[in-house]
Parts: structure tokens; C-alpha cells; sequence
């Protein structure tokens, strides 16, 4: 990367700064995800190497620029994973992930204090905006549940799923777009606390939806082709008969 920046390497690396290559680091994030998600351990190895050379970039970009060197970052990290992990590198014990995430978080706190960061107006400051939504909303519930704004149980959340249903309901009703809207984002959120609740990763959930929505349209889709068919023609009745088919093969 070093050769690619200078002026006898190429063009187009010796352009790029931090604001034009950022998008690639959540090109090629999601890209790992999509590679693990069809344990295609291949096209992992190969992904792995992609997202790998974007903090290779950045730091190389930093380096250029006197900030820090790629194994400033490489120090850091390893001098926190020792100092998160006071059961493995020192004498505190933890029995369980749950007793270790905890004490992670008590840890990360007290760094923060350390540096005179601990003044922020709101503990779920901490979380980007820039995030997508339904990993931020998994993240201040997160929080919040943490500081003790937490149902319960279980069943606390879900008659607030139902709650929240009947809310839209009623927002359907009045024929508000707003409104609407909001109560989608109410049950949205409310949702994710479920999967928290039951120890599901919501964005990872989403996706398998996704990837099982794909292929059993894809059936449905090869399925109207065979009868001579299209899609714009087929009676949803027909449709359907094909989706339950694609959800058969699938058992």
C-alpha cells in the first residue's frame, strides 16, 4: 500500500483520502457478512483479505499524514485486550460471557473517565447515529437495559408488542402518514428489544429472512417460467401455492 502511494504507484490509490474510501469499509463489512452467512469458507478467506486492507489504507493514509502508523493500531488493540480481560491476564475472575460483557463495560467506563470523556449529557452518546437503524437500536436498548431501564421479563415486552400493534392499528385508522410511521418505528424498536430478550442478533435474523425470501421467490419466479407464465399475470393464489412448495423443499 505504501508502494501503491507513492507517485510512481497508481493513480487512483494515490487519490484516495479518508472521506472517499470509508464507504468501502461497510462495502466490504457486509461482504464478510454475506460469505458467512453461506459458509462459503472460500469466498471468506478471500473477503477477510478485502476488509483487511481497508485499515491497512487508512493507516497508511495516517502514516502519510504523521498521525499514527498501522502498528500504533495494532498496540492499542492488543494493550486493550489485555486490559478488558482482567480473569485471563490478572487475578478477577469471571464465570460466565454475561460476567465478562459486564466487566468489559465497567472497564470501557473507567477508561473513559481516565480520559475526561466521561462527561457526556447521555449514556447512549456513545452510540453513533451513523450507524444503520436496526443496529443502533439493538445498541441504546442495550444501554439502556444496562442502566437499569429494563423490563422485567419477557412478557413485559411482549404486551408491549402488542400495544405497539394496536397503536398502528389505530394510526391506520386516523389515515396520518406521521403517525403511522412513528408507530412502525415504535414496533420496529420494540421488536429488536424482543430479540435482545431472547438472546437473537435482530440484524442477523433479518438477513436469513432475507436470503429465505430470496430463494423461495426464486422458485416461485422459475416456477411461473415453466408454466409459460409471468409473474404480472399469475393469479396470487397460484403464487402462493408455489411459495408453499419452495418452503416444502426447504424442511
Amino acid at each position: 500500500m505504501a508502494r501503491l502511494r507513492t507517485p510512481g504507484g497508481c493513480p487512483w490509490d494515490r487519490k484516495q483520502s479518508f472521506d472517499t474510501i470509508k464507504s468501502y469499509l461497510l462495502e466490504e463489512t457486509y461482504e464478510v457478512m454475506d460469505a458467512i452467512d453461506s459458509r462459503d469458507w472460500r469466498g471468506l478467506a478471500e473477503e477477510l483479505g478485502d476488509l483487511l486492507l481497508q485499515p491497512v489504507f487508512f493507516a497508511e493514509m495516517a502514516r502519510e499524514e504523521g498521525y499514527f502508523t498501522i502498528a500504533d493500531s495494532l498496540d492499542a488493540i492488543n494493550q486493550k485486550l489485555v486490559r478488558r480481560h482482567p480473569h485471563v491476564f490478572a487475578d478477577a475472575s469471571a464465570e460466565t460471557a454475561e460476567d465478562v460483557k459486564q466487566r468489559w463495560d465497567e472497564i470501557k467506563e473507567e477508561e473513559k473517565a481516565e480520559r475526561g470523556s466521561a462527561s457526556a449529557k447521555s449514556i447512549l452518546d456513545c452510540v453513533p447515529r451513523s450507524v444503520p437503524a436496526l443496529v443502533e437500536a439493538e445498541k441504546i436498548s442495550k444501554k439502556a437495559a444496562g442502566a437499569g431501564f429494563e423490563w422485567p421479563d419477557i412478557s413485559g415486552v411482549i404486551e408491549k408488542l402488542l400495544e405497539e400493534a394496536a397503536e398502528l392499528a389505530a394510526a391506520r385508522e386516523s389515515g396520518d402518514q406521521e403517525h403511522i410511521q412513528h408507530e412502525i418505528g415504535d414496533m420496529l424498536f420494540t421488536v429488536v428489544n424482543l430479540a435482545r430478550f431472547m438472546k437473537v442478533d435482530p440484524e442477523q435474523a433479518l438477513r436469513g429472512t432475507n436470503a429465505r425470501f430470496r430463494r423461495r421467490f426464486a422458485h416461485v419466479e422459475s416456477q411461473i417460467a415453466a408454466s409459460g407464465g409471468t409473474l404480472s399475470d399469475m393469479p396470487l393464489e397460484r403464487m402462493e401455492e408455489f411459495w408453499q412448495e419452495a418452503k416444502g423443499l426447504e424442511d
